[in-house]
């Protein structure tokens, strides 16, 4: 269902846009702004299906960190070519540009930022009000079938509506994350034709698998603790954060963040994990809080001991992982080597990471076209003059927490910009 009214397309405009995401929507906007007549082909039959489920339907819409060189170092090696795209276009002005449109940002944990009204498909409802102000014609249910070269330009692109043509043309198709959103990557395969070097995506930013079934039981529960990942039962690295038990495993920012580099071991042999419910305390504090917990309710049943102990609806965690323990005894009858068992889990509790899960459930996809190929003052195609190339094509790895929608506001409005100075 279109988000708005459009009028009969032309047969020529100044800047094809292709891809409604985030990156593609800003670059509208942008070049529009600037005085450009702009049409953007959008595959689906809305815009933003991609962005309205980001965040679990938050969107976290940048990371509030307002010094550039401390926001940059969480890009890695791509650091370096983002400082010019960052000097036109930062965090700063991604809060300008949306509260200036009437979405409140609030900032929470981590320096996530979110909208006050923590819905994700308020922040399309901003880009598509900007879009229909700047009188953006968009194409709905228009999939591209390729870019068509004359030389080194884009002479023009072939859908299923048609040829179209522009002085101009913005790639913002997406990754390969979430492909039942319509991001399926294609973008990657048109630029390798064109030329690019385009590194293979792999999920990036995805939850881990584990062999265990027992996580099942704990779905949709979150704990603040420490995970170690040990290969081969050797510690690799630790993480500290927040964790979620999914269906199929473990989830939330720490895990994410950590997938990669378990990609990596996983490569090597097997992969385990310990989660530490108390990294605050040695085992031995850890064991005198117990006891001093237990002699305050001496005459109580256990589970209801460890309901009162361990955080957030995880106490049968114990009962599952050990068998001989009976929740239900009184907690004067715990014996001691069953609290230095109970102890003992609860500061490493095992699982094993049998792998990472797909491109359907990865947040971001790392990969896409080396940035050396890309002119990152104006996001042009260093191989075809009439290119830019923004978003989630671009190879940047980036942590979850606001980094990777910061890289679409940013890309976008350096491209939108560019070809609205041509």
């Amino acid at each position: 269902m279109n988000t708005f009214e459009i009028d009969p397309p032309t047969d020529h405009y100044d800047v094809l846009v292709i891809g409604g995401g985030p990156a593609g929507m800003m670059a509208a906007v942008v070049a529009a702004d600037g005085g450009k007549k702009v049409r953007l082909l959008e595959k689906n039959s809305s815009l933003g299906n991609k962005l309205n489920i980001s965040g679990g339907g938050r969107c976290n819409i940048t990371n509030a960190e307002y010094d550039t060189r401390t926001l940059l170092a969480h890009y890695g090696k791509a650091a370096n070519f983002l400082y010019s795209p960052f000097s036109q276009f930062d965090v700063s002005d991604t809060f300008a540009f949306f509260e200036n449109r009437r979405l409140p940002l609030q900032v929470e944990a981590r320096n996530r930022a979110f909208p006050v009204s923590q819905k994700a498909s308020d922040v399309t409802a901003v880009l598509s009000r900007a879009l229909k102000r700047a009188r953006v014609d968009v194409v709905f249910d228009c999939g591209v079938t390729s870019l068509n070269r004359k030389d080194n330009r884009i002479a023009s692109v072939s859908t299923t509506r048609g040829d179209f043509r522009a002085e101009s043309y913005i790639l913002a198709t997406g990754g390969l994350s979430r492909p039942e959103t319509g991001s399926t990557g294609a973008g990657f395969g048109w630029l390798r034709s064109l030329g690019h070097t385009v590194r293979q995506p792999s999920p990036g930013i995805v939850p881990l698998a584990t062999k265990e079934k027992w996580v099942a039981q704990l779905g949709g529960k979150t704990v603040e603790g420490r995970v170690t990942f040990l290969l081969d039962g050797k510690r690799q690295f630790k993480t500290q954060g927040r964790i979620l038990f999914t269906h199929f495993g473990i989830s939330g920012p720490t895990i994410l963040n950590s997938a990669a580099r378990v990609g990596e071991l996983l490569e090597s042999g097997a992969v385990t994990a310990e989660i530490d419910l108390f990294p605050q305390l040695d085992e031995g504090s850890c064991d005198k809080e117990l006891m001093a917990l237990l002699e305050l309710h001496k005459n109580k049943a256990l589970k209801t001991v460890l309901k009162e102990w361990l955080p957030n609806g995880v106490w049968h965690v114990p009962k599952m992982l050990l068998p001989t323990l009976d929740t239900d005894m009184k907690v004067h009858s715990l014996r001691k080597e069953d609290r230095k068992k109970l102890v003992k889990l609860v500061k490493a509790i095992p699982l094993t990471i049998s792998h990472l899960m797909g491109f359907d459930r990865a947040v971001v996809a790392d990969g896409g076209v080396d940035l050396r190929d890309i002119d990152t003052k104006s996001m042009r195609s260093k191989l075809i003059d009439n290119l830019f190339v923004v978003g989630d094509l671009l190879d940047i790895n980036r942590p979850s927490g606001g980094y990777s929608l910061q890289i679409c506001w940013t890309t976008g409005y350096v491209a939108g910009r560019a070809v609205a100075a041509t």
